[in-house]
């Protein structure tokens, strides 16, 4: 039986990447991906136009962590980091789920969930 690979990216504050990344250790995820990235949503509170044209947007520094898990259900991934990262602050961030197709580990061309265990 197949088991299913989900992708679960988390866009939050830098600040809180510490904390995030020792939750997520305790539930047991074993690797993940971080990337400085640059956004902004609601935290502007308003748009602002002059003479009829929206002001430039200020982005913000933001950390993407992105995760993929097999084993770990994802509900217990997404508990951890809401758990971490909720302030009820806008500016939290977002948590975006995806399923995957397939996972390719180069070195031994294993695919799918076999790609994922650690082994050396």
């Amino acid at each position: 039986m197949d088991k299913k690979l989900m992708k679960v990216d988390i866009i939050t504050r830098a600040n809180k990447f510490d904390e995030l990344k020792d939750a997520l250790n305790h539930i047991g995820v074993t690797g993940m991906t971080v990337s400085n990235v640059l956004g902004c949503g609601m935290q502007k509170g308003y748009k602002e136009y002059y003479r009829g044209v929206a002001v430039e947007v200020n982005l913000l520094p933001k950390i993407k962590v992105e995760i993929v898990v097999s084993e770990i259900p994802v509900e217990v991934v997404v508990d951890a980091a809401k758990k971490v990262l909720g302030t009820g602050e806008i500016g939290d961030g977002k948590i975006f789920i995806y399923e995957l197709a397939n996972v390719i580990r180069i070195r031994t061309g294993e695919e799918g969930w076999d790609a994922l265990q650690d082994s050396k």
